[in-house]
């Protein structure tokens, strides 16, 4: 039943007895609010209609402070934060720079001092794509990354209006002038890692210059190539300096490979020249010895020697011919014998595993033509046998 309908007694949920139906007074609400706030926190009422004055003071500045309190805790929230281990914290209060906290906690009056939090550990990288003009003149696209990161948090804040923009700045700038004091082929080749590095040395010089805080860590030359107008070209040039490398190669591999055989050779040479000599010296040393144990013997028996010499160098040269001369008694004819083609023939008719006739052969077979020249009564036995004893 609704407090002001008929049998509601006219009650007053705000706590009092009206008389009428017009709306609640306003300060007796508040003076009704008062009285349970400071029964609450241990305050004195005087009744269901309002409170003393002395009541009502004490409730106004127990309010007061309570509101100062909560608006101090929110003030000493809204100003505390935590710095973590990979950042700094840059404070300005009024404007003004006042110092660098490191980690940890940290607590700056709101409204008075600026935070700025910053990670300096964290490597950032920052690409470009840039087409550029060579020393000879020439036109190529370079790609490059720079990695960076923050060394001053301090210059990053307050020196630069915008720190990342002027790395950009600055890269484009180094960049420019690397490729601009260097030849197409060094860019594209070998050169790039030189290239990248004096890209990184200009570059940091000029952050430096400008005070940004900022430290580069590696600069990468990704990709450096022509215009695809001309990228056929190029890639016959290389080709053909690929060639020239290989033909260097194979013909290094050639001279690795035959001058080691060629000294070889010489050693060789060398060591059989030797040999040759020592062989010669010996024989010489040998046959020096040999005729003075000769002269002994021939101061002992001269003819004796004499006639031993004789035979042996006859000795010598007749087994060295192949011709046979057959002295016939009772005239001044003599018979020759082509011993020569008969040993030839021989040869020839020999079986395979046989190509040359030995001296003992050659003498059973002047044995065998004398003894038929005999049968045949050429020549005498008794001038045989004079031979035989000669």
């Amino acid at each position: 039943m609704a407090w002001n309908e008929p049998g509601g007694n006219n009650k007053d949920p705000w706590g009092g007895n009206r008389g009428n139906d017009g709306p609640p007074d306003l300060d007796e609400i508040i003076k009704n609010l008062q009285a349970k706030l400071s029964g609450l926190f241990g305050g004195k009422g005087n009744g269901s209609n309002g409170t003393s004055g002395g009541g009502n003071s004490g409730s106004t500045s127990f309010l007061i402070g309570l509101v100062v309190v909560v608006l101090g805790v929110v003030y000493f929230f809204l100003g505390a934060g935590i710095v973590n281990e990979q950042e700094r914290a840059v404070v300005l209060r009024l404007g003004e720079y006042k110092e660098t906290k490191g980690p940890g906690f940290r607590w700056n009056p709101p409204l008075l001092d600026q935070v700025y939090t910053l990670n300096v550990t964290k490597v950032e990288e920052y690409p470009l794509t840039q087409q550029m003009l060579t020393k000879d003149l020439n036109i190529v696209d370079i790609n490059i990354s720079a990695q960076y990161v923050i060394g001053d948090a301090r210059d990053f804040v307050l020196n630069v209006r915008d720190p990342v923009k002027s790395l950009q700045q600055a890269a484009n700038s180094a960049l420019r002038h690397v490729a601009g004091s260097t030849v197409m082929h060094d860019v594209l080749t070998e050169g790039r890692e030189e290239a990248a590095a004096e890209v990184k040395a200009r570059l940091q010089n000029y952050l430096d210059n400008y005070e940004t805080g900022i430290v580069i860590e590696t600069v990468n030359i990704e990709e450096s190539k022509p215009p695809r107008e001309v990228q056929d070209a190029f890639d016959d040039v290389i080709k053909a300096r690929e060639d020239e490398e290989r033909f260097k190669n194979e013909a290094q591999a050639y001279a690795n490979g035959i001058i080691p055989e060629a000294r070889g050779i010489a050693q060789r040479m060398i060591e059989e020249a030797t040999a040759h000599k020592e062989r010669v010296i010996a024989q010489a040393e040998g046959e020096a010895k040999r005729f003075e144990y000769l002269l002994t013997e021939y101061q002992k028996a001269p003819e004796v020697t004499r006639q031993r010499l004789y035979l042996d160098a006859l000795q010598e040269v007749m087994e060295n011919s192949s011709k046979v001369m057959v002295d016939v008694e009772g005239g001044n004819n003599m018979l020759y014998l082509p011993l020569d083609k008969i040993v030839n023939s021989a040869t020839s008719s020999a079986p395979a595993g046989r190509s040359r006739i030995t001296n003992a052969e050659v003498s059973d077979l002047a044995d065998k033509v004398v003894q038929d020249l005999i049968d045949r009564g050429v020549i005498s036995t008794s001038r045989r046998n004079s031979r035989g004893a000669r």
